[in-house]
């Protein structure tokens, strides 16, 4: 009953589309000839002429679509991933429908009548699948459209699902229960959803299912693949979370390499447009504060001079990207000729510090020099504070996850450092910070960073 419904759905959409797609090529044709959106030199073109593509177009995108399968049902998809998806279609459409019309000798078909229709197609298209949609999800939170589901595994893996679907009832996926390997959880309850069968009783529930997740820890393989084999002979749509998804620590994504499936456990957010996006932002923004603040780094070199002995510049090997160590740059504020390093942190009134070196500290002017080390692309503006190779080597066997904050280069201000957790601070809440940084990053929040450091001030009650 539930199939069928789906497939009027589909079907109703299906001619929706076409509709929307016809209406869209007849108001590029009125745009461009009768609303004026463009010089008209050889007159207006019969209508007709543009209703006879009519065919070939709802021909080519009634195909183009099916191709890309975009009546698939996407109860656990995103807007974002279907308007894209539309896009894609749509665009390879038009191509072929300008590819078509270079056979018709007779007449010259617009060319701003085809962009006019792509541009229609998108916004059109786009917002009428959002519409939809969200219209399906208002139903399924009403309890309408609901689809039958079955968790096998109680563990951990097969509790997070329950609790994560939990959270979406716009899905419309209704949990009959686990099925475990365990009897003595029979009857126990997880996450909200009851254990109600072990993994032999998945053929007794398989007539009522829509969907199975099967959430099952690498020593059940045996078993996974009786029940996989049997699914396979079944129309139940099965969804496998493998059990190394409770590895995944940052930026976990699974791809498709040759027909494998290949799970990233720990990337990076900076890749193709990212990094460009990234080394720009850093090369306009270490520019910009070199040329504001060369009047003041003079000011300070001439005072260090002239206040101690020794060079104005203080250079100190840190860890950065991908843990390689790059000197990194600062005023020196300590007299010379000091102990080696092994402080991790400078205590309060350190006799060490010069009375100028107390002042730049203090304001965290001593670190401007370090916007010559984003120019030469050793640091970024933003990102996680740098840490001298000696204490990684001593706090990474201490904090789980410590070495992942290397996933991005070292930055001058970081999203920690602008939440409290800088100097004496904990080393935990440090690290959690920092991962939340490059787990969310984007250009969007290294500019809110950007725009905290200056609005809270230099000026930090842990920096001396």
């Amino acid at each position: 009953m539930l199939k069928r419904h789906s497939q009027f759905l589909q079907s109703l959409l299906f001619l929706f589309d076409l509709a929307l797609i016809s209406a869209c090529w007849m108001a590029a044709y009125y745009i461009r000839f009768v609303g004026g959106w463009g010089p008209v030199e050889k007159g207006i073109p019969s209508l007709e002429i543009y209703v006879y593509l009519l065919v070939p177009i709802l021909i080519v995108w009634g195909l183009s679509f099916r191709a890309f399968n975009l009546y698939r049902p996407r109860r656990m998809g995103s807007h974002l991933a279907e308007v894209f998806d539309i896009a894609v279609a749509n665009s390879l459409s038009v191509l072929i429908l300008i590819g078509l019309t270079f056979f018709v000798r007779q007449f010259e078909y617009s060319r701003l009548v085809f962009l006019y229709f792509w541009v229609l197609n998108l916004v059109a298209l786009g917002f009428s699948r959002m519409v939809f949609r969200e219209g399906l999800r208002f139903f399924r939170r009403q309890g309408y459209n609901q689809r039958h589901s079955l968790i096998v595994g109680a563990g951990k893996l097969g509790q997070r699902v329950a609790h994560s679907l939990s959270l979406h009832p716009e899905f419309g996926l209704k949990i009959q229960g686990y099925l475990t390997r365990h009897p003595q959880k029979l009857g126990q309850t997880f996450a909200g959803v009851s254990v109600i069968g072990l993994y032999g009783d998945l053929e007794k529930y398989a007539p009522a299912l829509d969907i199975v997740f099967v959430c099952l820890p690498p020593e059940a393989e045996p078993q996974v693949e009786k029940m996989l084999g049997y699914l396979a002979t079944t129309t139940i749509e099965v969804k496998v979370i493998p059990s190394i998804y409770e590895f995944i620590t940052l930026r976990g994504e699974a791809e498709m390499f040759e027909g494998l499936p290949v799970i990233t456990l720990q990337g990076s957010p900076l890749y193709g447009w990212n990094v460009v996006l990234k080394r720009s932002s850093d090369l306009l923004g270490s520019l910009t504060a070199l040329f504001l603040t060369l009047p003041v780094q003079a000011l300070i070199a001439l005072l260090i001079k002239l206040t101690s002995p020794g060079p104005v510049l203080f250079k100190q090997e840190r860890m950065g990207l991908d843990g390689k160590p790059f000197m990194m740059l600062k005023f020196r504020t300590m007299q010379i000729d000091q102990p080696g390093d092994t402080v991790l942190l400078t205590p309060i009134n350190d006799p060490r510090v010069t009375p100028i070196g107390k002042f730049l500290r203090r304001m965290s002017l001593d670190e401007l020099p370090q916007f010559w080390n984003v120019l030469k692309g050793d640091m970024s503006v933003v990102g996680p504070r740098p840490e001298r190779s000696w204490v990684v080597e001593e706090v990474r066997k201490q904090i789980p996850l410590y070495m992942l904050k290397h996933k991005m280069k070292a930055g001058i201000t970081g999203w920690a450092q602008v939440c409290g957790w800088r100097g004496d601070t904990s080393l935990d809440k440090r690290i959690e910070f920092d991962l939340y940084y490059i787990e969310h990053w984007s250009i969007w929040l290294d500019l809110k960073i950007m725009w905290l450091t200056i609005w809270q001030g230099f000026v930090h009650k842990n920096a001396y």
